[in-house]
This record gives structure tokens, sequence and C-alpha cells, in this order.
């Protein structure tokens, strides 16, 4: 499902128009990027949890020349599934 039926999806069952929903989606996407950068966490309990956290520096290898590369230390974003969606999928 991409954004524009995920739109459809939830005005349908909401009763709300598009541009509304639209509008939540980007201001969740929004104010997620900004909680993360600064080193927060989202929690929807039951559905999922997002969390920045650091990746260490680590020796990687070229596939094509088998040359060794250091691969610096960066921040990443963990997604957690919660146990209600979990259990929905399941």
């Amino acid at each position: 499902m991409n954004k524009a039926e995920l739109v459809d999806a939830i005005a349908t069952s909401t009763k709300l128009t598009k541009a509304d929903v639209t509008k939540v989606l980007d201001a969740l996407v929004e104010t997620s990027k900004a909680e993360l950068k600064k080193g927060g966490e989202i929690n929807l309990v039951g559905f999922l949890s997002l969390k920045k956290t650091k990746r260490s520096a680590r020796t990687g290898r070229n596939p094509r020349t088998g040359e060794e590369l250091k691969i610096p230390e960066k921040n990443i974003v963990t997604v957690k599934a919660g146990k209600a969606l979990q259990d929905a999928v399941n």
C-alpha cells in the first residue's frame, strides 16, 4: 500500500477528506523525524516503536574486488512492532 492508497483507506473509514488525512500523515512524518533527530522515541503502544540508535564503525569488504574498507559510524532508526500488531499479523 502506498501513501495515496493509505490516504484513501483512512479517508473512507474516518469520513475525513483526503486533504485532511494527507495533512495529518505529513504532520506525523515531520513530527516523527524531528523527535528522532533530537534523540527521542516514538511509541504507539500496540502498534510500533521507533528509536534512533547508533551503528558503530566497522570493516566491510567490496564484493567486486575483495578490498577491505572502513564503514563509518552512523545513526539508524530501529523499528519494533508492537504486540497487538504482531498478533494481528499472525
